[in-house]
């Protein structure tokens, strides 16, 4: 499948089967992320990756919805602003930029082996920090449940919408 189709093919699963992610297909997603790009080459992430059912209670107690319980496995995103390269102009740190881009790599990645993944960012970050004792540098960007999508992933998403091309691209000036 060519890039927009792989694209096309992603979507935020909300429905995983019981079945555990074979650990050779998550570090090839992780692998995937460790390759994304990131300014100045920094490289300020961190991946944790639970899998063990009292570290799935611990993510499952940050949020909240029935949906969640289903993934065999979480991957907990978090940037690292000491390590993150910062704009000299403004300061703007781009830790949270950097992980976000490794972010989509893992999503990608995941959906190119008929995983399904959810970008969650709706959690409560100090209760996490608390039961992973994430250290005060890194902040947890998002939650990443990782699974065999109940939902076909090749199935075209009637539910997703995007705005057409011509509401999000000017050309040479707004």
């Amino acid at each position: 499948m060519d890039f927009i189709e792989l694209c096309q093919s992603r979507f935020s699963a909300r429905s995983y089967t019981p079945q555990q992610v074979e650990r050779e297909k998550l570090e090839y997603i992780l692998e995937a992320a460790r390759l994304a790009p990131s300014a100045v080459n920094f490289q300020p992430w961190s991946f944790l990756v639970i899998r063990e059912e009292e570290g799935r209670s611990k993510v499952q107690e940050c949020y909240h919805r029935d949906w969640f319980k289903s993934a065999p496995c979480y991957i907990i995103v978090c940037a690292d602003h000491s390590q993150s390269w910062k704009r000299k102009i403004d300061g703007k740190d781009f830790a949270d930029v950097d992980a976000s881009i490794a972010i989509e790599h893992l999503c990608l990645a995941a959906t190119s082996l008929g995983l399904g993944t959810c970008w969650v960012c709706n959690f409560d970050p100090e209760k996490l920090r608390t039961n992973f004792d994430i250290p005060a540098n890194l902040e947890p960007i998002a939650i990443l449940p990782v699974g065999y999508p109940i939902t076909d992933p090749s199935e075209k998403q009637t539910n997703r919408s995007r705005k057409p091309i011509t509401d999000i691209v000017r050309w040479e000036k707004f």
